[in-house]
């Protein structure tokens, strides 16, 4: 579950940033910062959502839910890391990946 949101989202943050870069002819870094900045706020409701739903699974409550509380624990750990790695790792890698000109839509067609 945390690697589909951590994924989901980073496609989202790659695609924004590439969409932007081919209409403004930005720099990669450049495209990077503007989808970090446009896409923070969904990338975080989308774990924080995530997060507030696992939360009484984790904290096992209720007569015989130990056993899933390990699990819930290992998912709120992972789509953590997801997320701070979505915000920081994934622009880090889009700018030294896409250093080159951009190319225009029409290309893709």
């Amino acid at each position: 579950m945390s690697i589909g949101v951590a994924s989901a989202n980073s496609i989202l943050l790659v695609t924004f940033a590439r969409e932007h870069r081919e209409a403004t002819g930005c720099t990669a870094a450049e495209a990077a910062m503007a989808a970090g900045e446009t896409r923070l706020r969904p990338v975080l409701m989308t774990a924080g959502a995530m997060f507030v739903g696992m939360l009484p699974m984790s904290l096992g409550l209720a007569d015989g839910s130990e056993a899933n509380a390990a699990l819930a624990k290992a998912v709120l750990g992972g789509i953590a890391f997801g997320t701070c790695s979505t915000l920081l790792f994934v622009p880090f890698l889009y700018t030294m990946l896409r250093r080159g000109e951009a190319k225009p839509l029409e290309e893709y067609v």
